[in-house]
């Protein structure tokens, strides 16, 4: 199973979201470091709407996710965008 799939399975079982989408960004940091070449899924962005978000401060709800998603930080996950929303409260995307 691929990081994405993990990532989007572990979010959807957790929160029930009523929006996630999970964006393998690694392609746009090739090159930062010696290490990263673009090819493996490193750099990820979540974008998740989900009513547990409501009432948590962007603090709160970005270290839901984090802890949520620390197997895969640990295993070599670079780096994690995260975009939290309750629903009804506007989004970027």
């Amino acid at each position: 199973m691929s990081v994405k799939s993990r990532i989007e399975t572990r979010l959807t079982e957790a929160f029930s979201p009523e929006r996630l989408v999970v964006i393998d960004e690694s392609h746009h940091h090739a090159g930062h470091q010696p290490d990263i070449t673009g090819t493996g899924e490193t750099h990820m962005r979540v974008r998740i709407v989900a009513s547990a978000f409501a009432g948590m401060t962007r603090l709160a709800r970005h270290r839901a996710v984090t802890d949520l998603l620390k197997p895969e930080l640990d295993a070599g996950l670079h780096a994690l965008a995260i975009e939290p929303a309750a629903p009804g409260e506007p989004t970027r995307w």
